[in-house]
């Protein structure tokens, strides 16, 4: 996966704590997370399994989008996850191919 524009979820594990974010390269970005490399709100909450993500053309597209879903109530965004990911599988292999 080239580098883009990507709005992503995060999640500590099946209905557990949400994190929502926009990076240009979501593979270094998810293994951030992972790895617990920035410390913050993920790495405190062990928010680490990549449950959703959404590539967009332009940054901006992918920064308006993170602006509403973290606007979104909780049961909209479970429903946006399991729309896509019904059993919360961890998306990473999906990503690194």
């Amino acid at each position: 996966m080239d580098k883009q524009p990507a709005t992503y979820i995060l999640a500590s594990g099946r209905n557990g704590t949400l994190y929502i974010g926009v990076t240009s390269d979501l593979i270094a970005r998810a293994w951030q997370h992972r790895e617990h490399i920035v410390k913050g709100f993920t790495s405190k909450h062990n928010v680490t399994q990549l449950v959703w993500y959404e590539l967009h053309g332009a940054m901006e597209d992918a920064i308006t989008r993170e602006k509403r879903l973290k606007k979104w109530n909780r049961s909209w965004k479970i429903r946006l996850i399991e729309e896509r990911n019904p059993y919360w599988n961890d998306l990473w292999d999906e990503i690194i191919g």
